[in-house]
C-alpha cells in the first residue's frame, strides 16, 4: 500500500496586545471581531467537527480531520484556542492521542518554533530559545515528546538542522525546491537535483559534520500547489485521483500546505478533506498514516543535502523577510518592499540593546540569564509559578523590587522574540496589521528599557525606523507608523523604577 500523508500547518501570528493580553478589533476581519475568530469559524473549528454528507445531502457522521492528517499548530494560536474555543482545542489534543494509539505510538501532531520567526535569520541564542520554547509548549499540551518541529515558512539552513538534531528530533518537512543533491546511502557519488525536482515519494537522511542525522521529507510540490491554489479541493474524488497519479514515485504521497486551506482559503475544503480521507482514499487502497509511523516501516535509504537559506514561500531563499526581493502578497502593482531591510535593521538594533541590558542586569540577579530565559516558557504556560522559577534561577533571595526587575527583564525578552514574527515581512505594506503588531512588541521592549534608564534607545530606534518608507504617502515612514499605531501614550509618561 502507498502511504498517504497530508500535513496541515495551522498558524496565525500572535495578535495579543503586549500590555493587556487582549486582541483588539480588526476591521479587516469583519464581520468577526478579529482574524483568529474568523479563521476559527472557517477552518479550525470545522476541521475538528467535519461532516460526512451522503448523496442526499444528509450528514451521516462527524469526523475529526486532525485524527487523519499530520499537523502542527502555532503555540500562540493554541494558547488562544485553549482560552477562547476550548472544545476545538480538546478535539485537537484528542486527535493526537487517537493517532498515537492507532499508529504505533506516533501521534499526528508535531511541534513548531515558538514565535514563527525565520530561524536562519535569528542569531544562535534566539534560534535556540525559539526551538526550546516550541518543544516545551508541545510537551505541555500533548503530554509527549515531539518527533519533529515545523520550521516557519520551512526556512532552513544547516545551523538550524544541526540544532534540531541536537534536540533529538527525528524528522523535518521541507519543500522539494530546498533539496540540493542526493545519493544512495553508502555511495560517494552525489546527484544534483535537476529541473524535474527531487523524488518526494521516499524519506531521506541528512547528516551533519559530526555524523548525526535527521530524516527529511520533501512534500510533493505540484500536488500541494494544486490543493492550495488550483481548486483541487472542489471534489474529493478528483483529489484522490490526483493522489493516485502521484503514487508511482515511490512508497509515499505527501503534501504540506497551510492548514487554513481547508475551509478558510477554500470554502468547504474541510468537507473535501474529510471525504477524501474517510472514504475515497481508503477505497483506493492508500495507507493513511503520519511521518513517524512511515519511518518505522521505511527508514531512509538515501542521503540528501539541502540548500542553505531556503524556504517554501520565497523563490529567492529567505529574502522575503529581509529585502525587496519581489515576493509579496497583496497591495498595488506599483508598490515595493524596500521597507523590509530598514525594519529588520531597526529590530536587530533593538534586540541587541535589549540583550545587553538583559545580560548585564540579569547576571546580577540570576545564575544564568539565558538559561533562565529558555526556562521561562514554563512560567508563560502556567506550568510553574514565578516564585518556583525564581527559586531555581536566582542567585540569592531577592527583594520585591529585584523580583519585579527580573519579571520585567524576562517580559522584555519575550517581546523581543515576538518582534521577529515572520508575518511582519510577508505582505506588501509596512503599515499592515501584522507589521504594526510587531511594532507593538518593540514598543513594549523600549518601555522596559526606559525603566532601566535607557531612554536614548527609543530615539535611535526611531531614526532607523524612519528609513522604512510606506507605499501609502499619508502613512509616512516606519517611525510615523510606530508613533501613531504602536506606541501607547503611557510609554512616554510612565516613570522609571530604580534599584534604590
Amino acid at each position: 500500500m502507498t502511504a498517504l500523508i497530508i500535513h496541515g500547518h495551522f498558524y496565525q501570528p500572535p495578535r495579543d496586545d503586549p500590555w493587556t493580553g487582549e486582541i483588539g478589533r480588526q476591521e479587516s476581519a469583519a464581520p468577526y471581531h478579529d482574524w483568529n475568530e474568523r479563521i476559527h469559524d472557517e477552518s479550525y473549528g470545522p476541521n475538528a467537527f467535519a461532516h460526512i454528507i451522503n448523496g442526499q445531502g444528509v450528514v451521516e457522521r462527524t469526523v475529526n480531520n486532525y485524527a487523519n492528517i499530520s499537523f502542527n499548530f502555532g503555540p500562540t494560536l493554541l494558547s488562544w484556542l485553549e482560552r477562547r474555543h476550548p472544545e476545538t482545542y480538546r478535539r485537537i489534543i484528542a486527535a493526537d492521542k487517537e493517532s498515537e494509539q492507532k499508529r504505533g505510538g506516533h501521534g499526528n501532531a508535531i511541534a513548531q518554533a515558538y514565535g514563527h520567526a525565520i530561524l536562519p535569520l535569528c542569531n544562535d541564542r534566539d534560534r535556540l530559545t525559539q526551538v526550546l520554547w516550541g518543544l516545551s509548549d508541545f510537551r505541555h499540551r500533548f503530554g509527549r515528546d515531539p518527533e519533529s518541529l515545523w520550521l516557519p515558512e520551512t526556512a532552513c539552513d544547516n545551523a538550524t538542522l544541526r540544532l534540531l538534531i541536537g534536540q533529538g528530533l527525528r524528522f523535518v518537512i521541507l519543500a522539494p525546491d530546498q533539496a540540493l543533491r542526493w545519493r544512495p546511502a553508502g555511495s560517494r557519488d552525489w546527484q544534483q537535483v535537476g529541473p524535474q525536482g527531487i523524488n518526494t515519494g521516499r524519506a531521506y537522511r541528512y547528516l551533519d559534520e559530526d555524523g548525526r542525522s535527521i530524516a527529511i521529507f520533501f512534500y510533493d510540490g505540484p500536488l500541494a500547489r494544486a490543493v492550495a491554489f488550483e481548486k483541487a479541493l472542489a471534489s474529493s474524488a478528483v483529489l484522490v485521483e490526483m493522489f493516485k497519479q502521484a503514487a508511482s514515485a515511490g512508497t509515499l504521497v505527501n503534501i504540506a500546505t497551510d492548514g487554513e486551506t481547508y475551509g478558510h482559503h477554500y470554502k468547504f475544503g474541510d468537507l473535501c478533506l474529510a471525504h477524501a480521507l474517510e472514504i475515497e482514499a481508503k477505497e483506493a487502497g492508500f495507507w493513511i498514516t503520519n511521518y513517524g509511523e512511515y519511518l518505522d516501516r521505511y527508514p531512509p535509504e538515501f542521503e540528501v543535502e539541502v540548500k542553505e537559506f531556503s524556504s517554501w514561500s520565497c523563490a529567492h531563499g529567505i529574502d522575503r523577510w529581509r529585502d525587496d526581493c519581489g515576493c509579496h502578497t497583496g497591495g498595488d502593482f506599483s508598490w515595493n518592499q524596500q521597507w523590509r531591510r530598514p525594519l529588520r535593521a531597526a529590530l536587530d538594533f533593538l534586540r541587541d540593546r535589549a540583550a545587553q541590558v538583559f545580560e548585564n542586569r540579569g547576571r546580577e540577579l540570576l545564575l544564568d540569564p539565558w538559561a533562565a530565559r529558555d526556562n521561562h516558557i514554563e512560567v508563560l504556560l502556567g506550568f510553574e509559578s514565578f516564585g518556583e522559577f525564581l527559586s531555581r534561577h536566582s542567585r540569592r533571595v531577592l527583594s520585591d523590587l529585584e523580583k519585579e526587575n527580573v519579571r520585567a527583564l524576562l517580559d522584555m525578552q519575550h517581546n523581543a522574540l515576538l518582534m521577529f514574527t515572520s508575518c511582519a515581512w510577508f505582505f506588501s505594506e509596512l503599515s499592515g496589521i501584522e507589521t504594526v503588531q510587531i511594532m507593538k512588541y518593540a514598543a513594549r521592549v523600549i518601555e522596559i528599557l526606559a525603566r532601566f534608564d535607557l531612554p536614548a534607545v527609543r530615539e535611535q530606534f526611531l531614526e532607523l525606523m524612519a528609513a522604512a518608507k510606506s507605499n501609502i504617502p499619508e502613512k509616512g515612514n516606519g517611525a510615523d507608523i510606530f508613533l501613531r499605531c504602536a506606541e501607547p501614550y503611557r510609554v512616554i509618561l510612565e516613570p522609571a523604577f530604580h534599584d534604590e
